[in-house]
């Protein structure tokens, strides 16, 4: 029988490991339980992805889209004469707000490089190129803080099932801008 050719197949592959993981947690996945959501052979997952550390990396980098094209759709840093505190905290407002299930696995994937080093890279160059984005607007080590208090801030929220406070994180956002 002739190989089909299936060029989405990879990418298929990486969006059905975020559905297990999203919907087992990272505990639950496997090349066989994503082969099965992708409705491809067993065989594929392994030929695309060596390891799960492969795909858990495709897919953190897949996720990592989410928060960065909120703030980028957002127009906030490219507005020099608007409110960059409230402009970031209506941000997190938004990308708290939306997909949540999302958001919490975008942040699974981010803090499992916590256990599993082949996802620091991804995780280091995420943040990386969100505070140099950030450094448009101000100088790079505020930019750092800005990043480390949205993180936290977005955590707290996660962590605690709380409900995010605008107003709050406007204010603390404030405080670090110059």
């Amino acid at each position: 029988m002739p190989r089909r050719y299936d060029p989405e197949r990879r990418r298929r592959i990486i969006d059905a490991a975020i559905r297990v993981a999203g919907r087992d947690g990272l505990a639950g996945l496997s090349h066989r339980s994503v082969a099965a959501e992708a409705d491809v052979p067993l065989g594929s997952t392994t030929y695309h992805f060596a390891t799960l550390d492969d795909l858990l990396v495709a897919a953190l980098c897949q996720t990592n889209e989410g928060f960065a094209g909120v703030l980028g759709a957002s127009g906030v840093l490219r507005d020099t004469a608007g409110d960059l505190a409230t402009g970031l905290a209506r941000v997190l407002g938004q990308w708290l707000g939306g997909d949540r299930p999302g958001v919490e696995l975008e942040y699974e994937l981010y803090l499992a490089a916590l256990r599993r080093p082949a996802l620091r890279p991804v995780a280091a160059q995420w943040t990386e190129e969100t505070a140099e984005r950030l450094a448009e607007r101000v100088d790079p080590v505020t930019a750092r803080a800005l990043l480390a208090l949205m993180d936290g801030i977005c955590l707290q929220v996660l962590l605690t099932g709380g409900s995010y406070d605008e107003e709050y994180a406007r204010e603390a956002l404030a405080r670090l801008i110059p």
